[in-house]
């Protein structure tokens, strides 16, 4: 196979990769909380609960060489409790076993959360091995902004044919 052929061949299994991960489910992992410092306020978080639909357009980008990472840019119109757009990167790969395959994505989002306006960004880190799955889509750690300004959580991402739905447990510190 030629160069040019093994790229495609990368892009496309880099985009199947994405699709598998996240169609066979999600796994949330440990939630982080993020909070100004130095403030002297007394603050509490609540668990709070989001959920909707979302449209994803992924854009292959030119590889680097001959690397068989896989680059896409990403947008995204979120739906729902969620009502915004994002921004983002990903790269992906798969190797040369059935079912194995790796991604990670940085999105900037940009919205209204549950009537709070303002902007967040998100991580993501996806790996199956051997067809299991593991996804972890959490909020960067003092992202927020405007009124989610203090935002932590997680999200969890699931596809039906091809509809893409959210589910969103968030916290926001609020100050007494």
């Amino acid at each position: 196979m030629d160069t040019r052929a093994k790229l495609a061949a990368a892009i496309a299994i880099a985009r199947s990769a994405f699709c598998i991960i996240v169609g066979f489910g999600a796994l949330a992992f440990a939630q982080t909380q993020s909070g100004a410092q130095g403030t002297v306020k007394k603050e509490t978080k609540r668990m709070t609960h989001a959920s909707g639909e979302f449209e994803v357009k992924m854009t292959p980008q030119p590889a680097e060489d001959k690397a068989a990472v896989g680059k896409f840019s990403i947008d995204k119109k979120f739906h729902g409790d969620l009502e915004g757009t994002s921004k983002g990167e990903m790269l992906a790969i798969m190797t040369t076993v059935q079912g194995s395959a790796g991604y990670v994505a940085m999105e900037q989002v940009t919205g209204t959360l549950n009537g709070r306006s303002g902007t967040f960004a998100l991580q993501h880190t996806g790996t199956m091995t051997r067809g299991t799955p593991q996804l972890s889509v959490t909020v960067v750690p003092d992202s927020g902004t405007g009124e989610l300004a203090g935002l932590s959580g997680q999200m969890t991402i699931k596809i039906d044919g091809t509809k893409h739905f959210y589910e969103f447990e968030y916290m926001l510190a609020e100050s007494h």
